[in-house]
């Protein structure tokens, strides 16, 4: 259940899906679910991501690229926000598409098939959504967003383990 409206919204850890949702009266935003609370903030769901990467030091281009150079994705690329945080979030249609809802990989409990070629998202804490995706393109989305996690989280401890993450020095 929805409650109030918020002006501007930032992505946080606690962050399940941006769902993009047009008010009433023209307005387009973002349907966000949260692990406690749901509302519409006036901003798209693909700007709002954008945001986030740009806090982490990135940007969605720049994340959308990582992934392609870690997992060879380039259709619907799931991207990593802050891997440290845990925040790897999937697009279900293409990230340029208006109608593109973004979903947070850690909170899906399971999915599961409807009717009209969509699917319903079970989320940790009980809630569920119905999102415009076929079951096997959203079973695929999960797959590649772990794949991805795996990945880059080999990447984070080999760094880790070996030492190599050595920072350059300036000038030297």
């Amino acid at each position: 259940m929805k409650s109030a409206k918020k002006t501007g919204y930032e992505i946080s850890p606690s962050t399940f899906a941006l769902i993009p949702e047009r008010t009433d009266y023209g307005i387009d935003g973002s349907y966000v679910i949260e692990q406690h609370d749901e509302y519409f903030v006036p901003i798209a769901p693909r700007k709002l991501i954008d945001q986030a990467c740009k806090f982490f030091g990135s940007s969605l281009k720049g994340r959308l690229e990582g992934t392609k150079d870690i997992c060879g994705y380039t259709h619907k690329p799931p991207i990593a926000i802050d891997p440290h945080g845990g925040m790897y979030f999937f697009p279900t249609t293409s990230p340029q598409n208006p109608n593109c809802s973004w979903i947070a990989h850690s909170y899906i409990d399971r999915v599961e098939p409807c009717m009209n070629n969509e699917t319903r998202i079970h989320f940790v804490n009980g809630k569920h959504v119905i999102i415009p995706i076929s079951y096997g393109s959203m079973l695929n989305q999960v797959q590649r967003t772990a794949q991805l996690r795996y990945k880059l989280t080999e990447r984070l401890q080999y760094r880790l383990h070996t030492g190599s993450a050595k920072v350059a020095e300036p000038f030297a």
